[in-house]
């Protein structure tokens, strides 16, 4: 083919390109599309419900007020390690009893399976803990905040860390609350993220909440220091008694402590009144005493 003075002949390569240009101009305005479009039954479609920050602060206030004590038979499955410590390991599961008070009282108590035998007793009353645990021979007391990591994993666990995730603490007062919409995976959420106030802004709390009902679905707390002390998820919300909510699936996860704890809430009853001496914990006679978190010449002791 000749070309006409002036006027170059298009390369091949140009060529190449305007035929893909049009290839997908074609496939863009509908032609070779194919598509599979699947019915989502009537009963499974769960429309996202609509609040604002002061709707989920009353929310979980009311929350808060609604639960004074609970008193639980649970199911617990207990994890440790993770992908980052290079170890795994997963626990059978125990049957056991939770007894909580708010603010700051709490009984756990594990067993077991079939013979029912007590594996481990801890109280707190959020100054001071004690564990018995008979298979051991060890009654453990300490100040109910002594945090020391221990390479076993499962000794990190405290009541306290328990009672923290069970029992909702009101908001506190003067805190900067703010508030947003997220989404993760295939959920859509909104939380309320908990701020100190003062020279060092921190985030003290972030309370996730499910946009499909509503429900209290995770809440992450921070250290000071901005650490993430705490991760608790909660499903499977359930009546339970007048007035009163509560989930019967609670899992607590502990970063720094290298354990995960799920808790299966299979009995339940809340705000009934507890006898002081349920949280009452003596030492078994011939049991070893250890104590934690006490000053020595040494150093703080240890378990």
């Amino acid at each position: 083919m000749t070309s006409s003075p002036g006027h170059r002949a298009p390369s091949p390569a140009s060529r190449t390109k305007y035929v893909l240009l049009l290839a997908a101009a074609a496939v863009l305005g509908g032609c070779h599309v194919t598509s599979t479009k699947t019915k989502v039954p009537a009963g499974e479609i769960r429309p996202l419900l609509d609040s604002t920050k002061e709707g989920l602060e009353a929310r979980y206030e009311e929350l808060s007020r609604s639960v004074r004590t609970v008193n639980a038979k649970v199911t617990m499955s207990p994890h440790t390690g993770s992908r980052y410590s290079g170890v795994i390991e997963d626990y059978k599961e125990v049957s056991g009893f939770i007894l909580a008070e708010s603010p700051s009282h709490i009984r756990m108590i594990g067993q077991a399976p079939v013979i029912g035998s007590r594996i481990f007793d801890m109280v707190s009353d959020g100054e001071t803990f004690k564990i018995s645990i008979p298979p051991k021979g060890k009654f453990i007391e300490g100040p109910a905040h002594f945090e020391h990591v221990s390479k076993k994993p499962l000794e990190n666990l405290r009541p306290q860390h328990i009672l923290e995730v069970i029992l909702w603490p009101p908001l506190e007062a003067g805190s900067l609350v703010l508030f947003d919409e997220e989404e993760e995976g295939t959920g859509r959420y909104y939380t309320l993220t908990e701020v100190s106030r003062g020279e060092h802004p921190a985030a003290r709390r972030r309370i996730w909440f499910d946009r499909t009902d509503l429900n209290l679905t995770r809440i992450e707390r921070y250290e000071p220091d901005g650490r993430l002390e705490s991760v608790a998820n909660y499903g499977d919300w359930q009546k339970a008694g007048e007035g009163a909510s509560y989930p019967r699936e609670i899992t607590v996860e502990r970063p720094h402590d290298d354990y995960r704890l799920g808790l299966r809430v299979t009995t339940l009853k809340l705000n009934e009144e507890l006898p002081e001496k349920s949280f009452e914990l003596a030492q078994p006679p011939g049991s070893e005493l250890v104590r934690v978190g006490e000053k020595t010449a040494g150093g703080p002791q240890e378990p």
